[in-house]
Parts: C-alpha cells; sequence; structure tokens
C-alpha cells in the first residue's frame, strides 16, 4: 500500500488538536508531519483572552512528528495576521512534494504563504475551518469579502468545515459540493468519558471544594471571561432561575477581563455562583462532574464551542445561544440539551428552571448527550481527514 504524505500547518499547539495528529500518525498509510508556526508563551496565553499566565499541563507534541518554523514576524505572535510569517515553507512545500497540505484556517500570513506554495508546485491543498456566516459582520464588510473569497476557496483542493454552518460557509462562497468534507471538531472523549467516571464518587466533595450544596442543580460556564462569551449572561440567567423557585446554583470556570464585573454583579445579587477559576486541561473534569449541565450563551463570535464537546462527553447537557457554531451539529432541542436566542437572559432563565424541576428528564437528556458526543470522537475526524486526502490525491 503507498504510504500518503501529509503536511499540516497550524498557527501553534492546540490542546483540541494533539489527539486528532496522534490518531493520524498512528495509521500505517498515512505519513503526516506537522509545521507550527510559533510557539506561544504562558504571557500569550494570558493575553488571548485566559487572564493568567499557564502552560498546558498535558503534552500537545507527543505522539506525532513536528517541527516548529523560524517565525521571522516582528513582533511574533498568534494575535493578529501579520505576527505569524514564515517564509520557509515555501521552500519545504518544494523541496518535499507531499501528497497534499491541510492548513488550519486563513487568518494568518503563513497560511498563505503555504497556499501560495501549494497553487505553484500543483501539490493539492486542503483547507479546515470552524468559520460560519452567522457572525456579526457589517454588510460592508461582507461585500469586501465576497469576490475575493468566491476566487480563492474556488481554487481549493477540498475544503474542511467543521459542522453545518461552517460547510454552509464554505459553500456559500463558491466551495464545490464534492469538495467539502466534515472533518468535526472533536476532543477525546474516551478520556473524558473516563475521568466523569472515575470522579463520579468524589461529586459531592467536588461540590463542598467549591461550597456548591450537594441537593441543589449545578449550571457550569466554562470559558474566558471576555466579551465574545457573555459571562454577564449567565450571572443574569442563574437570577432569573432563581426568581422563579429553581433550587439552582452556577459554577464559573475560567479567568479574563470580565470575571471582576460577574464577581461584582454577583455579589450585588446575592446569588450562589461560585468562581472556580482557571482550571488546566486535566483539572476540567472535576468542574463538570461537579454539574448538572453546561450553559454557553456566546454571540457570533463562537465559531464552534469545545466545551460542549468536553461536557457531553461527561453526560452533560448544555444550553448554547443561537449564535453558537456547534448548536445545530449538537444540540438536539429538549434531547441533549436546548437553543435560546443570544442574550436573551429572561428565556435562558426559564429553560434552565424547567431542567432542574424535571429529575427524570435530567436523567434521559444526559444518557443522550453522552451519546451526541461519540458522533465527535476524534476517530471519526480522523476518518474524514483521510477521506478528503484520498479524494485530492488520488
Amino acid at each position: 500500500m503507498t504510504v500518503k504524505k501529509l503536511a499540516i500547518l497550524s498557527t501553534h499547539p492546540i490542546q483540541y488538536h494533539s489527539a486528532w495528529f496522534r490518531k493520524m500518525s498512528s495509521l500505517s498509510g498515512l505519513s503526516i508531519e506537522v509545521f507550527f508556526c510559533h510557539n506561544a508563551t504562558a504571557t500569550e496565553q494570558a493575553k488571548a483572552g485566559f487572564g493568567v499566565e499557564f502552560d498546558w499541563d498535558v503534552s500537545l507534541l507527543d505522539g506525532y512528528s513536528y517541527r516548529f518554523l523560524e517565525n521571522v514576524a516582528k513582533p511574533p505572535g498568534i494575535a493578529g495576521f501579520k505576527g505569524l510569517d514564515t517564509p520557509e515553507i515555501k521552500q519545504i512545500v518544494e523541496r518535499e512534494r507531499f501528497d497534499a497540505v491541510m492548513i488550519n484556517g486563513w487568518h494568518y500570513k503563513s497560511a498563505w504563504q503555504a497556499m501560495r506554495a501549494c497553487w505553484n508546485t500543483q501539490t493539492p491543498v486542503m483547507v479546515r475551518s470552524d468559520s460560519h456566516l452567522h457572525t456579526e459582520r457589517t454588510s460592508l464588510k461582507r461585500g469586501a469579502k465576497w469576490p475575493f473569497y468566491r476566487w480563492f476557496i474556488s481554487k481549493l483542493d477540498a475544503c474542511l468545515p467543521v459542522g453545518k454552518w461552517s460547510s454552509d460557509y464554505f459553500l456559500h462562497y463558491g466551495a464545490r459540493p464534492d469538495r467539502v468534507f466534515v472533518v468535526p471538531h472533536s476532543v477525546d472523549t474516551d478520556y473524558f468519558a473516563n475521568e466523569a467516571q472515575r470522579l463520579e464518587s468524589e461529586r459531592p466533595s467536588l461540590r463542598a471544594n467549591w461550597g456548591l450544596e450537594t441537593s441543589t442543580k449545578v449550571l457550569v460556564f466554562a470559558a474566558k471571561f471576555i466579551a465574545k462569551k457573555r459571562p454577564l449572561d449567565f450571572v443574569n440567567a442563574i437570577r432569573e432561575a432563581r426568581s422563579r423557585g429553581a433550587n439552582i446554583e452556577g459554577l464559573m470556570v475560567g479567568d479574563g477581563p470580565l470575571r471582576e464585573a460577574c464577581e461584582q454583579a454577583v455579589r450585588a445579587a446575592d446569588l450562589p455562583i461560585r468562581f472556580a477559576g482557571f482550571l488546566n486541561q486535566s483539572e476540567i473534569a472535576r468542574a463538570y462532574v461537579a454539574a448538572d449541565a453546561l450553559v454557553l450563551p456566546s454571540n457570533g463570535g463562537e465559531t464552534w464551542g469545545l466545551v460542549v464537546n468536553e461536557a457531553m462527553a461527561c453526560g452533560l447537557p448544555c444550553f448554547v445561544s443561537d449564535r453558537v457554531g456547534c448548536g445545530p451539529d449538537m444540540i438536539r432541542p429538549g434531547q441533549t440539551g436546548n437553543v435560546f436566542p443570544m442574550g436573551d437572559t429572561v428565556a435562558l432563565g426559564r429553560l434552565v428552571a424547567e431542567f432542574a424541576r424535571d429529575s427524570t428528564d435530567m436523567k434521559s437528556m444526559r444518557v443522550n448527550a453522552s451519546e451526541q458526543a461519540e458522533k465527535f470522537k476524534v476517530s471519526v475526524a480522523v476518518d474524514r481527514t483521510v477521506e478528503a486526502l484520498e479524494w485530492v490525491a488520488k
């Protein structure tokens, strides 16, 4: 069997990509090499909205071949288009003659350097993106994008959206339907499911550690405390649910510039919401086990919302706004969670109050959420990537 050579270009090591890369690397008919444009520092992570300096406490680089490209940007960084400038990718593509190059996104200069190198050498290029048409954009900006996006997306050998809305995005900008392969956003569902099972007996002590009652229903918010995530909507929804008589508490996981405003709102309304601070990858399952459901109230800048994958893998139903990218793919209303109008905290409060009162429905939703998470396993993303590669490299 001929071994296919796949190059992958990524901005920097990302916790949600490492299991995907490792699984692909384990396949006998596939040889991959990942090219990173930058190695983000702990300080850069904080500036990206996490609010605290940190390094991930699980390995993001084990189990697959990779190298860091020389980033000549001044200053280098992941925040803007010009912060990733790696001209050597041109020579690498020319020299190594890959069967295809997969590029994660196109919002950085290195992506365009790689695409141009592929077009010049007639190397098939695949681009993965989670962009969707529900992100807030002015009509002027949409109009300016139209001719350019129609041009370059039609030139791609394969488009790899992560779900329904991102598929619609590619098609809107001229992708041929036979060149669209959904490679879903995925997490290591086995890890989270196993962690949830292992920690279940510790649920009372986990709650006690955060000052949560054992008899209440707990909603968790797990995200950066930034405007896009709308953390104050979570606070206001808890207040609304309690005004309807719901025996409910909140747990807010994360940090960022809006944390102080959330704490002030909680104090002013005397709400039973606890703040866990930033939890690293090896710790986050503890928050999911302590909770009964997850809420993600983000605006349209939330192109997916991978905390939903994590929470569902731990058996949590999820409530997401109608601008969250994963909604059409992961939320089956009344079965795996629910969708509410972004910013409508009254509607969200009503939904979670009803959820908190119906224990029978809650149990079935937990089962459904776990089953839904299995449809977004890493192995599914790998299979779809290989399918796209075989199509472009035939």
